[in-house]
């Protein structure tokens, strides 16, 4: 797997849009929906790829995380 740096969580959205990453991903009790498509994914129709993880300037319990994933469809986010 390659590692990608990034900067910022915006630096980091930009660049998996970039590479493909196009669609949102919201959990659900016991998959993961796309926002935009008919989809709903369980564990094992979807991987991780990358998470970048940031923690604010002032407070580092202030965290972001990003999820890269790639499902058995096709569709990246």
């Amino acid at each position: 797997m390659t590692h990608y740096s990034y900067d910022s969580l915006s630096g980091a959205l930009n660049g998996l849009k970039q590479r493909g990453y196009t669609e949102d991903f919201n959990l659900k009790e016991n998959c993961i929906i796309c926002a935009t498509k008919p989809l709903e994914l369980k564990p094992e129709e979807f991987d991780i790829e990358e998470v970048p993880r940031f923690e604010g300037m002032s407070n580092p319990d202030d965290n972001s995380v990003v999820y890269a994933i790639s499902s058995t469809y096709g569709v990246k986010g």
